[in-house]
C-alpha cells in the first residue's frame, strides 16, 4: 500500500463548498427530523434502504432512505442511546448511557430482549461476523460478548479505563479502543488481549477497519492509519481540530470520513491517503455520527435533533446542521438567572409547552400541583408510575438540592444538582410563571 506524507494538511474551509467531487450520485439532500435531542449514531443497512439513528432523546429511529416516510420509532432505553447497529435476521441492537443493551425486531418494531450487565454506559455495539455474538463495549472498562440465543456473556477486561469503541476483524478478531489511549487486538477465546497495536498517549475514541489497515481518531485530534500486519503508520491525517467523535468508511473502500468536535467533516482517499474534501458540516457542536449512503452520500448526526443526508457529487453550498444555537447556547447575560438555570440543567431534555414534542424527559407544560409520573403520553419509569410525589415549589426545590437519585431513585433523569438557594429558587420561581396553562395565567 503506498505511503503518504506523514502529515498531510488542508486548510481549514470556511464555509460548507464540497471541494472535489467523488463519483456520480442520485441523491438529493435531504434531513431525517423527528428526535427531541442530537443523534448520537447513525447506520445504514446492508442493502442501503433503511437508516438507523440514536438519539440523547433515549430513542432509536428507523427510516427508510429513498423516501420521506415517517420513522418506526424504538423506545426502550431509559438513557440516552450511543451506539446502534443492523443485524441479521430483520434485527438490530443499540447500546446507552443507562448501561443496557437492547436487540431489536425491526419487523414489528419491538425490543426482542435486553442484555444488562454493564456497571458503566454503553459505548459501542458490534456483531460478530458469524452472527451469533454481540460485541459491547463500555466506560466501566470491559467489553462483554452476548450469546444472541441464549444472552449469555463473556468478559473482557485489559483496559485500564472506559472503552470508546469496537469493531471485528473479518476473520474473528476482535480491536477495542479505550480512554486509556490503548488500541487492543483481542482472540476472544482468550481473556487478556493479544496484541497491542497502539498507544497513543490520549484517549481514542472511534476506530475503522478497511483491508489490511486500521484508522483511528483520538481526543487530542490525533488520526492515525496502522498496517494490521505490522503495525507501520501508513498515515498520520491529524489536522489542527479536536476530539475525533466519529469515522465511517464508504460501501467501496475508497473514502474514509472523519467528524470532529469542531463540527468538520474530512474525507480522504484510501490510496492514497490524501485528503479530497474538508467541510463545516455543523456551525455549532461536534459531529458524532457518519455513515456512506450505498450511493456514497454521507449521512451525520451531531448536536442537531436531526441526521442530515448530504450527496457528495457537487460542489455547491449544502445546509450545515444546528445553523441555530441549541437554546443552552444562549448568552447567560441576555435571560434571567432563573431562565438560565433551565436552559442549562433542563432544556436538552424538556418543553415548557404543550406541544407534545419528543424529548428524553416529559413537557413541563402545567408540571405545578402534577403528580410524578402521570402525564399522558410519557413512557415512565417503573420508579416514578403510581408515585406519591406531587410537583411544587417545595418538591421541585427539593429535586435539584438532593439530586433525582435521591427523590426519584430510578427514575430516567440524570443525576445534577444546584447548590446554590438561590439559584434553584429563581429555578423555581422560573418554571411556575412559563409552565401555567394558558387558562391558569
Amino acid at each position: 500500500m503506498p505511503q503518504s506524507d506523514p502529515k498531510p494538511r488542508l486548510a481549514l474551509a470556511a464555509c460548507l463548498a464540497l471541494l472535489l467531487p467523488l463519483k456520480a450520485q442520485t441523491e438529493a439532500f435531504r434531513t431525517f427530523e423527528g428526535h427531541g435531542g442530537p443523534v448520537m449514531d447513525v447506520a445504514i443497512s446492508e442493502d442501503g434502504a433503511t437508516l438507523l439513528t440514536a438519539s440523547f432523546d433515549y430513542a432509536v429511529g428507523l427510516w427508510p432512505v429513498g423516501d420521506d416516510a415517517a420513522p418506526v420509532w424504538l423506545d426502550g432505553h431509559r438513557a440516552a442511546v450511543n451506539d446502534v447497529v443492523f443485524l441479521a435476521d430483520d434485527r438490530a441492537a443499540s447500546g446507552g448511557d443507562d448501561f443496557a443493551v437492547i436487540l431489536w425486531n425491526l419487523a414489528d418494531g419491538t425490543a426482542e430482549r435486553q442484555f444488562n450487565g454493564h456497571q458503566g454506559k454503553v459505548t459501542a455495539v458490534a456483531p460478530h461476523p458469524g452472527g451469533q455474538t454481540l460485541a459491547s463495549a463500555s466506560w466501566d472498562g470491559t467489553i462483554r460478548l452476548w450469546d444472541l440465543t441464549s444472552g449469555d456473556n463473556t468478559v473482557l477486561s485489559g483496559h485500564d479505563s472506559g472503552v470508546n469503541d469496537i469493531i471485528w476483524t473479518a476473520d474473528g478478531y476482535l480491536i477495542s479502543a479505550g480512554a486509556d489511549g490503548a488500541v487492543y487486538l483481542w482472540d476472544t477465546a482468550s481473556d487478556a488481549p493479544t496484541r497491542t497495536l497502539a498507544e497513543h498517549g490520549f484517549g481514542v475514541n472511534r476506530l475503522t477497519l478497511g483491508p489490511g489497515w486500521l484508522a483511528y481518531g483520538a481526543v487530542d485530534g490525533g488520526t492515525r492509519i496502522l498496517d494490521l500486519a505490522t503495525g507501520e503508520e501508513l498515515a498520520d491525517l491529524t489536522l489542527e481540530r479536536r476530539p475525533i467523535l466519529s469515522m465511517a468508511l464508504s460501501r467501496d473502500g475508497q473514502h474514509l470520513a472523519v467528524g470532529d468536535g469542531e463540527g468538520y467533516i474530512m474525507v480522504v482517499d484510501t490510496a492514497d491517503w490524501t485528503i479530497t474534501r474538508d467541510f463545516r458540516a455543523a456551525v455549532n457542536g461536534p459531529i458524532w455520527a457518519l455513515a456512506f449512503t450505498a450511493e456514497g452520500g454521507l449521512i451525520a448526526g451531531g448536536i442537531a435533533d436531526e441526521a442530515y443526508l448530504w450527496p457528495l457529487d457537487g460542489e455547491e453550498t449544502l445546509p450545515a446542521m444546528a445553523e441555530a444555537p441549541r437554546a443552552f447556547h444562549t448568552d447567560p447575560n441576555e435571560v434571567s438567572n432563573g431562565e438560565r438555570q433551565f436552559l442549562r440543567k433542563c432544556s436538552i431534555c424538556h418543553t415548557l409547552g404543550p406541544d407534545g414534542e419528543r424529548r428524553a424527559g416529559p413537557t413541563l407544560y402545567g408540571v405545578f400541583g402534577r403528580r410524578a409520573g402521570e402525564l399522558d403520553g410519557y413512557a415512565y419509569s417503573d420508579a416514578l408510575t403510581g408515585s406519591d410525589l406531587v410537583w411544587g415549589e417545595d418538591t421541585i426545590d427539593q429535586l435539584f438540592d438532593v439530586g433525582p437519585d435521591v427523590l426519584t431513585p430510578g427514575s430516567k433523569m440524570p443525576m445534577q444538582q444546584i447548590a446554590s438557594p438561590q439559584d434553584r429558587a429563581d429555578l423555581v420561581a422560573f418554571l411556575k410563571e412559563r409552565t401555567a396553562p394558558a387558562d391558569a395565567k
